[in-house]
Formats: C-alpha cells, structure tokens, sequence
C-alpha cells in the first residue's frame, strides 16, 4: 500500500503490489514502484515517470501556488493508468511517487538552470549547451509555468539537489535499465512503454477530431519502425486519432534506455488528458476504464509483435 500526500493536506491511499525503491527527502515513502511478475509473461515494461504526487511539507512549502502548479506539471493520475494497464496484461511496472516539481525524471541530471541553485554549481555547466533547455523554465527541477511564473518562493542548495538526484533519478532509471536489460535476456527483446498524459491540443483545421494519443519514438531512434507503425495502425483500426512525434517525440528516457541494435525498443505513449480525466483534469472520469482497456488491447498487440522480432512465440490473450 502507497500512501500519498495530496495537495489539500489529506493522504490517499492505494495498492501497487511490487518493490520500492529510492528515497523521497522528507517523507518516508519511497521515490518509486517497481513490479514484475514472475517469469516476464510480456516482453513489455510501462514506465511512468510523471505520475508522482508524494509531496513532502518542506516542498509544497516553498511553492508559490502548489494547486496550480502540481495539476499542471503531474502528468494527472497516469499512475494509476499505467498500474491497471500492466495488471490487466503482466507488463512490468515502474511509477514514480516523487512529483515532477521535485525532479523531473525525463531530463537528464544535467539538464538544470543553475541559476535556482543559491551556491556554487559545477564549472562549466552555468551555460552550456546541456542546459538551455533547462533554462527556459522545464529542467531537471522546473522553475516556471504558462499562467504562474516562477513556481518557487527560493533557491534550493547544491546538498538538497544532490539529495533528490541520489534518492530519486539515480535509482528509478537504475532499476529501469536492469528491468529492461532482464525482460530482453528473457525474450531476446523488450519493449519500454513510457506513458505520458498532455494537455489537450489544439486543432490544425476546422472540424478535425482532437488528438488523443501521441506516439513518440525519437523520429524513429528509439525503436524499429515495425512498432511505431504498429501502433499508430492500431489506434487508426480503432477509431482513435493518433499522431506520430509531434509536438512530443520522447526524451530522456527514451535516450538514455533505447537500443534496438541491442533488442531494447522504447515508444513514449502521451494521453489527452480530456480522455480519461474529469473537466478540471484533476480527477479520474468515467472514460478512464475504457482508455485503460484500449491501452491495455495495444500492449497486447505490441507485445505480439516483439515476441516475433525476437523469434519467441507469445501466444495472444483474449480480448
């Protein structure tokens, strides 16, 4: 049982069934899940790096507007999503509990604007290339919001953000490599479905439907054609409107993980929010089950397929 800290002060509580790992500062839950059943059924592993609301005090403290702010930066209750998702296929499963507002896990450590740093940062990384990203507002700690600003009240010290780098972004991606390297030695391929929610996006031309999924794969780095065609195909034979890399082509997840020369392919899977979240994007909707089913259905179909890239033989589940 995970007991989070939510925005209003209260706590929620829910299952996930499997290990944890890494430290949260200031609270003791751990920074995240990592469950994998028994003999790796699939040959897939769902990450959800963005879906963490364990809030300590010390942080929510130092936000100017923490209830703005955490609806915007969570990637709202795809936790969940990602849990009953791997349950209803026995993927494997990796959630985050650390917020993004503590650190962001899709950057890189060096992705940082060291200018929120209120002592000395490493030399030569103030304004380098590894962090202009950074410095536009969403970095390894971000630092402003459309319609915020400035998300904290003050700097943090060198000693607190190598605190959440080593109870945090170290461990998560270290059980995520070894994860991936295991289920690829299992199959002789994996596939990593790292799962997102975005905001809704806007439409190109009048009278289009809206976009409800986005598939990224580096524009084809990160894993074989094969699947990223599989899966836009899947949601088209479907009726649901996907679009491949644009506005969100995946990032430091999928380069730091992805090698399909080596058999480990990684697709980033991101979620309107409207499609499974209630007219706030605060909480979970009445669609939220059947767009747990549909991506349940297409892990099930990739699967299929990276079991014959791999030359093992999966045998299909039931619908």
């Amino acid at each position: 049982m995970v007991t989070l800290r939510v925005m209003n002060g209260e706590t929620e509580s829910w299952a996930i069934k499997g290990v944890g790992g890494g430290d949260i500062p200031g609270l003791a839950i751990p920074a995240f899940t990592l469950r994998r059943p028994a003999g790796a059924p699939i040959p897939v592993v769902i990450a959800a790096p963005h879906g963490g609301r364990a809030y300590p005090e010390a942080l929510t403290d130092r936000m100017r507007d923490p209830a703005f702010a955490s609806l915007r930066l969570e990637d709202r209750h795809v936790d969940r999503m990602a849990d009953a998702v791997a349950a209803a296929t026995g993927a494997a499963l990796l959630v985050a509990h650390a917020p993004r507002a503590m650190l962001d896990l899709n950057r890189a450590p060096e992705d940082m604007d060291w200018s929120m740093v209120s002592d000395s940062a490493p030399p030569g990384t103030r304004h380098s290339a590894a962090n202009r990203r950074a410095r536009s507002g969403l970095g390894l700690v971000p630092r402003r919001l459309p319609g915020l600003g400035e998300i904290w009240k003050s700097r943090l010290t060198t000693a607190e953000l190598d605190a959440r780098v080593a109870g945090v972004h170290r461990p998560y991606h270290a059980a995520l490599a070894e994860t991936l390297e295991d289920v690829r030695d299992r199959w002789g391929a994996v596939l990593l479905i790292d799962l997102h929610s975005m905001p809704p996006l806007g439409l190109r031309h009048p009278g289009d439907r809206p976009t409800e999924f986005v598939v990224g794969d580096r524009f084809g780095a990160s894993c074989s054609h094969r699947l990223s065609a599989t899966a836009l195909d899947w949601f088209a034979r479907g009726g649901r409107v996907a679009v491949h890399n644009r506005p969100y082509a995946g990032g430091y997840v999928l380069d730091r993980h992805a090698a399909p020369a080596r058999g480990i392919h990684a697709l980033q899977v991101e979620i309107c929010r409207t499609s499974y979240l209630d007219a706030r994007l605060a909480e979970p909707s009445a669609r939220f089950g059947s767009v747990a089913r549909t991506l349940a259905s297409l892990v099930r179909t990739l699967a299929a397929d990276v079991s014959l890239m791999s030359g093992s033989r999966f045998p299909l589940a039931a619908e």
